[in-house]
Order: structure tokens, then C-alpha cells, then sequence
């Protein structure tokens, strides 16, 4: 069986690729590096591919606000291309950068299935600081298909400056928690919602990852990709953690491939 093709969108100030390459390859999927540029030349097509993944960084700086360039570029260049690969059930993916990228080109939350509809946003911290730190998480009962079967309390890290949820009123609120499209809260190492600094920095109901509708797009702040080994994480050795055991991050990408391989 040939493996499941992922695109790795890459511009300006993208630097989590390589990491994200990794954890999808890690997954059992093949990866390709492709610049926006290539996609909206038609050098490249996202027709080959079963899953798009938009990772983390600093596109072009984050000017104007974080991931509103490349946010611009997915509705202006490449949205005809985008809609049918999204039409056509494939699997979309962005992590913290990448989760602000989907967020302003209207492809998160996505209620209204109309593409570039803004429904909410990422915004500065509540700290007005740069918040690098480990998190606890909560996976949701929800519709997403890449956090299936994850853990009551998950750990990854996260490194933003602009990283707060907040949806566009009560009634999108309301609509993400009613139709199961929280698929990450910020919490305790118990499972139990807090504030600052376990909620690092300040999001609407403790949201730190959501998905669409259909539950085949999501993005999340905390970044998987730094935590597929379990020696990645600061605690491991208090943890009695045995060799060979896999981290918290590296579900997120084994349940997108395995979807991918089985119904793509």
C-alpha cells in the first residue's frame, strides 16, 4: 500500500516544518515541502495530496497579525484549489501559526461552510508577553478525527505571543460547544479547568484546539510535533517512563494518517 501524501505549506518565517515533516513521516506518511508560491503558480497542485498540514512560525513576521498574510494568501490565490480539496473530504491541519492561518482565512471554526467567513480569532496574550511553557490538555468528546482516542489529560508545549481564542460573539460560542467542535481545553494535571498560567494565555472558555464541522480540519496553539517522544518531556524521568513509548503529540498525527490510508 503506497503511503499517505502529506503537504507541508511553507512561505516566508515558516520554522516548524522539519519537526512536523518528522511526525507525520514518524506516523508512517511520506512528505513533501511546498512553498505557497509553487501552489499559486500551479507549479505544484494539492491534488496529490491527502492531507495539508500548516505549521508553526512566524509567516512573513507576523505583520499586520499572526498568519494574516498566508491567511490572505490561502482565500486570494489558491481558494478554488483549496475549497475542492476541503469538498473532497481530504484533511487539513494547522499548529499554532498554522491554527491562526485557518482561523483568519475562515476555514476554522467554518460554520456556515462558506469559505472566508471570519468567526473568530487569535489575539494577543492576556500576559502582553511571548508564552513559552509546557501545557496540560484536555481532549473533548468531539468530532475531530485527529484527537480519537487520546488520553483524559494530555501534555504538549506551547511558544506564542498570540495565542488567546476568542470566537466572534456568544452565538459562535455557543455553536462551537453545542456541535462538539472543542476539541482542546487548557487545564490542571487533573483534568480540571484554571486559569493564567495553566490557560497561558487567556482563552475564551480555556479553548485550545477546535476543528470544523465535519471534524477533518483542526488546529490547536500547543505544538504535537515537540512532543512524540516521551523523552521530550521535562518530567519523563519522574514519569518512570520506559524506552521505546511514544508522546502525547504523536496520536494527533497516527489517527490523520490512519484516516487518510483508510478512507482517502
Amino acid at each position: 500500500m503506497s503511503k499517505v501524501k502529506v503537504l507541508i505549506l511553507r512561505t516566508a518565517g515558516t520554522n516548524c516544518d522539519k519537526e512536523t515533516a518528522f511526525a507525520f513521516e514518524s506516523a508512517g506518511a511520506s512528505v513533501d515541502f511546498i512553498h505557497i508560491n509553487q501552489l499559486s503558480s500551479g507549479r505544484r497542485s494539492l491534488d496529490d495530496y491527502k492531507i495539508l498540514a500548516i505549521p508553526g512560525g512566524f509567516t512573513y513576521g507576523d505583520d499586520i497579525a499572526s498568519g494574516k498574510i498566508l491567511a490572505n494568501e490561502l482565500k486570494f490565490s489558491i481558494e478554488s484549489s483549496l475549497e475542492l480539496f476541503i469538498k473532497s473530504g481530504r484533511l487539513i491541519i494547522g499548529i499554532c501559526n498554522g491554527f491562526q492561518v485557518l482561523v483568519k482565512a475562515g476555514l476554522l471554526p467554518n460554520l456556515k461552510g462558506k469559505f472566508g467567513t471570519i468567526e473568530s480569532t487569535l489575539t494577543l496574550n492576556d500576559s502582553n508577553k511571548f508564552e513559552d511553557r509546557w501545557v496540560y490538555l484536555k481532549p473533548e468528546r468531539t468530532r475531530c478525527i485527529w484527537t480519537r482516542g487520546m488520553g483524559k489529560v494530555i501534555s504538549l508545549p506551547v511558544a506564542h505571543g498570540e495565542g488567546k481564542f476568542v470566537p466572534r460573539n456568544h452565538s459562535v460560542l455557543a455553536k462551537l460547544k453545542r456541535d462538539g467542535l472543542i476539541a482542546l481545553r487548557y487545564c490542571d494535571g487533573s483534568g480540571r479547568r484554571a486559569g493564567y498560567p495553566l490557560n497561558p494565555n487567556g482563552a475564551v472558555d480555556d479553548i485550545a484546539g477546535i476543528c470544523d464541522p465535519t471534524g477533518r480540519i483542526f488546529g490547536l496553539m500547543p505544538h504535537p510535533e515537540r512532543h512524540l517522544s516521551v523523552f521530550q518531556h521535562p518530567e519523563w524521568t519522574r514519569r518512570g517512563i520506559k524506552k521505546g513509548l511514544k508522546g502525547d503529540g504523536f496520536g494527533i498525527f497516527k489517527n490523520g494518517v490512519d484516516f487518510a490510508k483508510i478512507y482517502l
